[in-house]
């Protein structure tokens, strides 16, 4: 036996610390060698460290959200191999390929888990008829929690199929489908104060999210401005494209066409398809229009990128879109998919309301927000009507664009999806 000490190694060029965002094992747990330990966030990648050798954890250092110097003691195993720690072990480390700002991939090529136990019986309800509470310990995103509170399931007692266990919308699915539900559970009451406090610790993926987004609000004087559009002749369009479509095009959307739209009328507008340097005082102009998709994923937001669309139909735009949102939410995003937007849209589809103020995606200059469309009444010619609304939202770098420049963007956009014929001519 022998008492393994394990230091964070060197996890990329320049890296010399890493954010513990998840522990794989506690105090006291057997591993074997190539067994995964921890997984460690730093500016280039997040990766995930396997166990050097065969033995029982005797103690760890930091907790999750805690940062690592490369070199200083990330645990101590008792080694079963009578193994001290020689140097070529310490080098032992799963790494992904290194990234650039902006970071935000978070899934990672990491050995297979431990299959997860059985599930427990779930506890039924007490008599004062609250519901069946979570445990916080588990993986899941606020949507699946909020499900799993509704249909009274208590999470730790569902296998996760995603990473490091992680529960998914098809794995709650799954669970209830089996009968693992509170049968004849009466609907959730609350007969007392709720007080609990839950704190949650912003690490990981979210606490990039985080620092971007102060970045760019603390940095970036915004200004917003906000139009509705009469889409009623771009949805009678949409539905005949998708009538006659084959097999092999998507199912198309209203973003397919924002973004030939904004494609094309990008060339009169350059201030707004730009990035700012502003350590340098210079805007870069763009003539390739790169669209950023704000996307949500069970990990956070990540924004995807359509590289090129002023060359292409609005069927590659539409299929181009769907692979990179996909690849986003599934996780197998590549670097290149994840960076080099020079204008960014963001939108809730459906869910997307009248209004907001989107946040710029710095160091972009505009970014454009889509709200759901909506049959209204509107006065034409003198006569009450009924036509299909849609609102949108932008918002603009005032150092670098005039409000008279962000307002012409827009109403050029509207003009295009009102009379959606000038964005194929």
């Amino acid at each position: 036996m022998g008492n393994y000490v394990f230091k964070l190694p060197d996890i990329g060029e320049g890296v010399v610390e890493g954010e513990v965002v998840q522990w794989h094992v506690s105090e006291g747990d057997s591993v074997s060698e190539d067994d995964p330990i921890v997984d460690v966030m730093t500016d280039k990648a997040t990766v995930t460290i396997p166990s050097p050798v065969n033995g029982k954890i005797s103690s760890l250092s930091g907790g999750v959200g805690d940062m690592i110097a490369v070199g200083s003691t990330l645990l101590e195993i008792e080694s079963s191999d009578g193994d001290d720690g020689p140097e070529e072990k310490q080098q032992h480390v799963t790494e992904e390929p290194e990234q650039e700002e902006p970071e935000v991939i978070e899934e990672v090529q990491k050995p297979q888990p431990k299959p997860a136990p059985e599930p427990a019986p779930v506890a039924a309800p007490d008599p004062v008829g609250k519901s069946v509470k979570a445990t916080s310990r588990v993986l899941a995103s606020p949507a699946v929690r909020k499900r799993a509170r509704e249909a009274l399931v208590d999470l730790s007692s569902v296998r996760g199929s995603g990473p490091a266990g992680r529960i998914r919308h098809a794995d709650l699915d799954a669970f209830i489908a089996a009968g693992g539900s509170v049968s004849g559970a009466s609907p959730v009451a609350y007969s007392e104060k709720r007080t609990e406090v839950t704190p949650v610790k912003v690490v990981g993926l979210r606490r990039k999210i985080s620092e971007q987004m102060t970045l760019s609000k603390s940095k970036i004087p915004h200004f917003s401005y906000f139009e509705e559009v009469d889409i009623t002749e771009l949805e009678a369009l949409r539905q005949v494209l998708n009538s006659s479509r084959d097999e092999s095009q998507p199912k198309l959307t209203y973003l397919p066409f924002i973004m030939l739209a904004l494609s094309k009328i990008m060339p009169e507008h350059p201030e707004c398809n730009a990035h700012f340097d502003d350590s340098e005082g210079v805007v870069n102009r763009h003539a390739a229009v790169n669209l950023g998709i704000a996307t949500q994923t069970e990990r956070g937001l990540y924004v995807p990128v359509v590289k090129h669309v002023e060359s292409m139909d609005v069927w590659k735009a539409a299929a181009e879109m769907q692979r990179v949102s996909g690849s986003a939410r599934d996780g197998s995003a590549s670097l290149d998919d994840l960076t080099g937007s020079t204008f960014t849209i963001t939108s809730l589809g459906r869910e997307g309301g009248l209004g907001a103020t989107p946040i710029i995606n710095h160091p972009e200059v505009s970014i454009l927000g889509v709200h759901k469309a909506r049959e209204m009444p509107v006065v034409r010619n003198g006569q009450i009507v009924i036509r299909r609304i849609m609102n949108l939202s932008s918002a603009f770098d005032h150092r670098v664009v005039d409000g008279a420049d962000g307002a012409a963007l827009i109403q050029h956009l509207r003009m295009m999806l009102e009379n959606p014929a000038l964005i194929f001519m």
